[in-house]
């Protein structure tokens, strides 16, 4: 493993670390108060981690902590067995009482670990159908998520068949192992001090986000092999990055862990042709070297290496899914990117490279765009979709600038990098 992750001392077991990032997900992820709910979903072979989670929920001053577990098996026992009607139903109830839980004030924590070939050999119509089911019975909360209603973070847990996806030629426990102390890494839980390290980064994610919501530029423009894009962005846009408030005033980082500053482009104004530079994992499917031409904001054009079924059903979920929700930008130089890992789960490749995503947009990156109505955030530019999925469009030979209002540019990165410092 590249020496970028560093190098806990040997004295640190896997529990203490461990410990640490259950940690660092309820302290710096969530803020959890006292008082609060906490809904919690994650993979089966999570357990261990979410039992240190809820450890540390409680020693926070949680009223309730409530985790749903999924399983892969029975994952697949649906796509095998199942009946073809089924694959239009969701668990509406569970979603439901998702939503009711977020607006009463319940924090969100999701553990992913996810096999990213689950699905791979499914039949991509079925996938399809059951994603958009779920999509639908899901938005009301996903709204409140994205809206930045109550506190929410991600964070990863190594399982054994998402650690054999990312080291193949190891044993089993080797992979596992290996996949552990790079999450401990990229996650700073392998830091004597990991709250006050997490307290730094902040700091210098902030830095970059109120140096970007000056400049307030019109657009960005990527540029790089297959790549030629012009992002407009939204109007009364604004940039987020590192920890942020809810509207309930809460402190916490939606991602653990993170290494990006992100904005809403406008729905309406990204024209050109952009390449993907690391494969998209979805939903079990692995997406690889994804090219799409946009115009006017909408792509007229997709294809891919491998998934391009995928994705041609994901790009035909609703109007929204062919256009932009986010746009963000990351260093090539991120740790992640450093440690010439590719994890094959988003959480961890988006912050090893400047992205977009497709689908929904966030309010919180709209100047007042908490207390607007969807038919006033339209107007700004923001776009609205049942799905929103972040795909990976930066590396070293990524070039970004800046253009400003008046339509002159100047350079923001270079060959993956910030030219400011």
């Amino acid at each position: 493993m590249n020496e970028q992750f560093r190098q806990p001392s040997d004295a640190v077991s896997r529990d203490q670390l461990l410990d640490r990032l259950a940690e660092v997900a309820i302290r710096v992820g969530l803020g959890l108060q006292p008082g609060q709910e906490l809904v919690v979903t994650a993979p089966l072979d999570a357990v261990p981690l979410a039992r240190r989670i809820t450890e540390h929920a409680y020693k926070a001053g949680a009223s309730l902590v409530t985790t749903f577990f999924s399983d892969d098996q029975a994952t697949l026992m649906r796509y095998r067995l199942g009946r073809d009607e089924g694959f239009d139903t969701a668990a509406s109830w569970l979603y439901d009482g998702m939503a009711a839980a977020y607006k009463n004030g319940a924090a969100r924590l999701a553990i992913v670990g996810d096999d990213p070939s689950l699905l791979a050999k499914e039949d991509p119509e079925k996938v399809s159908r059951a994603n958009r089911a779920r999509s639908k019975a899901y938005m009301p909360a996903l709204s409140l998520i994205a809206d930045s209603a109550t506190n929410w973070t991600l964070v990863a847990a190594a399982t054994p068949a998402w650690a054999k996806a990312v080291f193949p030629n190891d044993p089993e426990d080797v992979a596992v192992a290996k996949l552990w102390k790079a999450i401990f890494a990229a996650s700073r839980a392998d830091t004597p001090d990991p709250i006050a390290v997490w307290e730094q980064h902040n700091k210098t994610l902030h830095a970059r986000r109120d140096m970007l919501n000056e400049k307030n530029y019109a657009a960005l423009h990527f540029k790089g092999p297959g790549t030629d894009l012009r992002v407009g962005l939204a109007e009364g846009h604004k940039w987020a990055g590192g920890s942020g408030k809810t509207k309930t005033g809460i402190v916490c980082n939606a991602n653990i862990p993170t290494e990006e500053v992100f904005t809403t482009p406008h729905k309406d104004r990204v024209d050109g042709h952009v390449t993907s530079t690391k494969p998209l994992s979805y939903n079990g499917t692995l997406i690889q070297d994804i090219q799409v031409k946009f115009e006017s904001g909408r792509i007229v054009e997709a294809k891919a290496r491998t998934g391009e079924a995928v994705l041609n059903k994901v790009l035909d979920t609703d109007e929204g899914a062919r256009r932009l929700g986010e746009v963000a930008l990351v260093p090539f130089s991120s740790p992640i990117s450093q440690s010439g890992l590719l994890f094959l789960n988003t959480l961890f490749d988006e912050n090893a490279s400047s992205h977009i995503a497709l689908g929904q947009a966030y309010s919180k990156c709209i100047r007042d765009g908490g207390g607007m109505s969807e038919e006033e955030l339209a107007s700004r530019g923001a776009n609205k979709s049942l799905i929103h999925i972040d795909w990976m469009i930066g590396s070293d030979k990524v070039d970004v600038d800046g253009i400003h209002q008046d339509g002159t540019s100047e350079p923001l990165m270079r060959g993956g990098e910030w030219v400011t410092p």
